[in-house]
């Protein structure tokens, strides 16, 4: 299996820009495709971006396409969002995910089957 640990969460104003990472520990991390969820009060958790093994496909939320990016880097076992133009709808606390395959089909929750502890991103207006 494998673990991990969000950071690079916090507060930041309107049209502002944060990089989320996630480093992982555990079984190869280049064995999974990585995902980016978020779930603000009250809301569901819902999908943000995934990036297959080797870091050469994504796809993403429609309400994040343009602004987020997702990427990874498989010789530090990183995962990373970088997210721009930020709006306050963006409030969430983000999840980083891990998942044994990799699909455009795979956006819900369930289908992730390691997942890290969160970080809360503020997007005040």
């Amino acid at each position: 299996q494998v673990q991990l640990v969000e950071s690079g969460g916090g507060l930041v104003q309107t049209g502002g820009s944060l990089k989320l990472s996630c480093a992982a520990s555990g079984r190869t991390f280049s064995s999974y495709a990585m995902g980016w969820f978020r779930q603000a009060p009250g809301k569901e958790r819902e999908f943000v971006a995934a990036i297959s093994h080797g870091g050469e496909r994504t796809f993403y939320a429609d309400s994040v396409k343009v602004r987020f990016s997702i990427s990874r880097d498989n010789a530090k076992n990183t995962l990373y969002l970088q997210m721009n133009s930020l709006k306050p709808e963006d409030t969430a606390i983000y999840y980083c995910a891990a998942d044994t395959l990799y699909s455009t089909s795979r956006r819900a929750p369930y289908n992730f089957q390691y997942w890290g502890q969160g970080i809360q991103v503020t997007v005040s207006s």
